[in-house]
């Protein structure tokens, strides 16, 4: 039998079989030439001044979680707050981002520590200056790549506002800037970003999105085996309107509940970057990615409108887009397993 074409993320929304079977088609043999280094994405691990000598084992572990993430993901990784000799970390920081592409495949910015809130500002405890919310803001405006920004800290959130945008993931360990205790979400982020174990839709990798849902987990798992009042609450953005969403408000990888007035629910374009990929798609160029990603965002408008829309036109439109992603996945030299389970 011939390989369907799809997109299986697509029919995780439970698109009907019919569908499903009618574009199946032979897959070509043609194969997608490997991204050049300029099309991989890139990680900054950055630390705060640790404070108290408890807290060094802990950051040696997500170091160390975040070294084996790169490495399996063939990406370069820079770390800033772990060199004992380095006194200024912020003008270290400023440096490198100023260095960076503004364009090109995903930047993730990876923030581990202390933060604190005045009411005000929010700043990241760097050694020498610390990094204030406001700063941060601007250090990342000229980007126009996709941002991952994780925010691993006490106090994150007064941070999502800041940094959040068009084509951004923010994940904050706490829900506000009164959240002041010290926090394990990103520990548990590290540890699962590229893990099988964070895969919960089974497509044969770990988003962003999936990560944060299974840290979260791991995190309320944390205080509760230890009897503890829990002190951090998770959110994520990718809509840009830096409010963020809770774990709760998903069902697996899908928003289960409705955001308050009109707001948009967080977790489409999370859902969507992964740092280690589906092993068919590692190969794939930036444009057949940013092509595949433009595809299915469509496929996610459709699902929002389909309530409004009539049947015959939805479905219509719906083909339209899974004949392009058919075409689209006919490139790659293998399929993915979830293209395969769509058989």
């Amino acid at each position: 039998m011939p390989r369907p074409l799809l997109n299986p993320r697509a029919f995780l929304a439970g698109f009907a079989l019919p569908l499903m079977l009618f574009f199946c088609a032979p897959r070509a043999a043609a194969s997608a030439p490997a991204a050049p280094l300029s099309d991989k994405p890139a990680v900054l691990l950055v630390f705060s001044a640790p404070g108290e000598d408890a807290y060094t084992n802990a950051f040696n572990r997500v170091a160390q979680a975040w070294a084996e993430n790169c490495k399996m993901a063939g990406v370069p990784l820079q770390v800033f707050g772990a060199d004992p000799a380095a006194t200024n970390d912020l003008e270290q920081l400023r440096g490198w981002l100023k260095d960076q592409p503004t364009t090109g495949a995903e930047l993730w910015l990876v923030f581990h520590g202390h933060g604190t809130f005045d009411n005000r500002e929010g700043k990241f405890n760097l050694r020498g200056p610390d990094l204030s919310a406001t700063e941060l803001g601007a250090l990342l405006q000229p980007f126009q790549r996709p941002l991952v920004v994780v925010l691993g800290f006490s106090s994150s959130a007064a941070f999502m506002g800041k940094v959040a945008g068009k084509d951004r993931v923010v994940l904050s360990a706490t829900r506000s800037g009164a959240e002041v205790n010290y926090t394990r979400f990103g520990e548990h982020f590290a540890d699962v970003a590229c893990r099988p174990e964070g895969d919960l839709d089974k497509d044969g990798q770990t988003s962003a999105l999936e990560a944060f849902l299974m840290a979260a987990r791991r995190t309320a798992e944390f205080y509760s085996n230890n009897g503890r009042l829990m002190t951090e609450h998770a959110l994520v953005d990718d809509n840009g309107d830096g409010v963020g969403t809770p774990p709760d408000f998903f069902k697996g990888v899908r928003a289960a509940k409705k955001a308050a007035g009109s707001k948009a629910v967080d977790g489409s374009r999370a859902l969507q970057i992964a740092l280690l990929p589906v092993e068919s798609e590692r190969g794939a160029p930036l444009a057949w990615r940013q092509k595949r990603d433009a595809l299915e965002m469509q496929v996610e408008q459709l699902r929002g409108r389909k309530e409004t829309m009539e049947r015959a036109l939805y479905y219509k439109e719906l083909e339209q887009v899974l004949v392009q992603l058919s075409h689209l996945y006919a490139e790659l030299p293998e399929p993915s397993p979830r293209e395969a389970r769509a058989e």
